[in-house]
């Protein structure tokens, strides 16, 4: 392809409402532009990464005994209601209807679909197991959508479901996908960590995240940098931690009393007006789940961890509650509440469950209990583990130190189990005749997220720096003067010869200083630079940059292409 003809609007000026690398650049190099907030076109450089991600799924889920196929966006409400998901899915499900008031859903995610279409014709279990899959668009109407591609309302995923006798079939269909997208990530180029997680809306017994590692990602990591724990912040196991107060030591339960703190608000405020560490107070944080106010306690230098929360209430929607519904429920403002003497069903870590004496809000505003010890002045629901793990607690697996890294999850598997064939109604009959629930695993890769993912860790101040496996063109040709003759006829002689070696080019054939050329092969984050200028044609040789190199290599031109060739397949083994 010659640049001339190639339509890559790039821009010089980041873009205001761009926020991270990979939004940023990818608008800056003409991959991307936005249609509407979180909706993108794909440009055609954009086109050609995203082509080379999906060939590379597409191999690794045949290999594992994939068979591919191409199922509706539009889904009918009667599935979904079938499902028992059509409510609980929530206000991030696009809906919709038809002319004739029927009511749709534009997919999210596919499990209602696969599982009504493999239902249909399978009877036996001599047509199980099964695995199909698909690339496509999904559609979630993001509340804020942000980071371009990282979390957008239309996005491409690679979503694969598999159909088995038994559970056994499913541990084997979840091993395949496991090993099959460690495969895909590895062969992509990116840093990554496969970590527990959430099962979330999806659903299921089990499920694991493969997380890119990059500072811009929403997600957090935590990990053992001594053994293979890791696990998505969001349900990593906290410990029992160093305990705050005195009591545990061994001292006396010391008695409640109720003190004066004017105008002290915050953790920080109040641990700074009694002189004791952050640790030695009770955060009492008052929540509104399903509709219902409950209390969480935690240690005051702790973070409530939502997704435990929501778990153990099991409740489909956590929200904060606002000051007003503070002083309905709880007598006082934020800053002054506490668990004693409150009428509301308090929840607290299991952090606290050993007395402390410990200080907390009065309830009442400007006032705080001091000594206050859990089983003698309070009593919660239950005592469980509802916070963030924090860097430096000890590993659940070898005890030493864990750590975390922010990260950016581009596909994440599930053992659903029976959840859709039992609410579906999707059986089979086993050898002895009998009628049994088909169990079932979901299997998901962000197609579009994991180029932006890309992007995240490959960058530097010039631009994007593809990995080889998925660059939209392996080489570009610059001649230093385009008015030069014999300068563009040697570049175009080594783009056909590179050409007939299947390489993917470009040949940058405009009329531009060299200074923008360079530039812009910079920015775009193409791997291999061909420059032709004076100097080296004279001596019968090109210059060779590789992109994530400063060094520059003179080659000798009779053998340029021949070199390339080498490198290209020396760097893909």
């Amino acid at each position: 392809m010659k640049t001339s003809e190639l339509f890559f609007p790039t821009l010089r000026e980041v873009p205001s409402e761009a926020e991270i690398v990979s939004h940023q650049l990818l608008l800056r190099a003409g991959y991307i532009r936005k249609a509407s907030g979180g909706v993108y076109s794909y440009l055609p450089l954009a086109n050609r990464v995203l082509k080379k991600i999906m060939q590379i799924v597409r191999e690794e889920m045949d290999m594992a005994g994939g068979q591919e196929i191409m199922m509706p966006i539009i889904q009918p409400k009667e599935l979904w209601e079938q499902s028992g998901r059509w409510e609980v899915y929530g206000d991030e499900m696009f809906r919709l209807s038809d002319r004739h008031e029927r009511l749709f859903a534009l997919g999210p995610t596919h499990e209602e679909i696969i599982t009504s279409l493999v239902n249909a014709d399978v009877y036996s279990y001599r047509d199980l197991p099964l695995l199909l899959y698909q690339i496509q668009n999904k559609y979630r109407d993001e509340i804020r959508p942000r980071f371009g591609l990282i979390r957008g309302r239309e996005f491409i995923m690679k979503d694969a479901y598999s159909f088995d006798e038994d559970y056994e079939g499913l541990e084997t269909n979840y091993q395949k996908m496991m090993d099959a997208y460690n495969r895909v990530f590895t062969r992509i180029g990116l840093r990554y960590r496969m970590v527990e997680a959430d099962n979330g809306a999806i659903g299921g017994t089990e499920s694991h995240e493969f997380m890119v590692l990059a500072e811009s990602g929403e997600n957090t990591v935590v990990y053992c940098p001594n053994c293979n724990y890791a696990s998505n912040l969001e349900i990593a196991a906290a410990g029992n931690g160093e305990k705050a107060g005195s009591a545990s030591n061994g001292t006396s339960l010391l008695p409640l009393q109720k003190t004066a703190t004017p105008g002290q608000k915050s953790i920080k405020d109040v641990a700074a007006f009694f002189k004791v560490p952050e640790a030695k107070l009770l955060k009492t944080l008052l929540l509104i789940a399903d509709g219902e106010p409950v209390i969480a306690l935690l240690r005051g230098d702790r973070e409530l961890n939502e997704i435990k929360m929501k778990r153990l209430l099991r409740c489909g929607v956590l929200l904060m509650a606002g000051d007003t519904e503070a002083k309905q429920y709880c007598g006082a403002g934020f800053g002054s509440l506490g668990p004693v003497g409150i009428s509301l069903p308090v929840y607290a870590d299991k952090e606290i469950e050993t007395p402390e004496n410990l200080i907390c809000g009065a309830n009442e505003d400007g006032f705080h209990y001091v000594n206050v010890n859990a089983g003698r002045d309070f009593t919660p629901v239950v005592f469980e583990d509802i916070r963030n793990v924090t860097d430096g607690e000890p590993c659940p697996l070898c005890s030493s130190p864990l750590a975390s890294a922010r990260s950016i999850e581009v596909g994440q598997i599930f053992k659903l189990g029976v959840k859709y064939s039992e609410a579906m109604e999707a059986v089979f009959l086993n050898k002895e005749g009998v009628s049994r629930k088909m169990v079932m695993g979901s299997y998901g890769i962000g197609v579009s997220r994991t180029m932006a993912a890309a992007v995240e860790q490959n960058y530097d101040e010039n631009g994007i720096v593809w990995p080889l496996a998925i660059a939209p063109y392996q080489v570009i040709i610059v001649p230093v003067n385009s008015k030069n003759e014999e300068q563009i006829k040697t570049a175009g002689d080594i783009y056909e010869r590179l050409l007939k070696q299947k390489i993917e080019v470009l040949f940058d054939d405009r009329d531009e200083r060299p200074g923008v050329k360079f530039k812009d092969a910079d920015l775009i984050g193409i791997p291999l630079r061909i420059t032709i200028g004076p100097k080296s044609l004279q001596a019968g040789r090109v210059e060779l940059k590789k992109r994530w190199l400063d060094e520059i290599e003179l080659i000798d031109i009779s053998v340029i292409d021949s070199y390339v060739a080498d490198l290209l397949q020396s760097d893909k083994k």
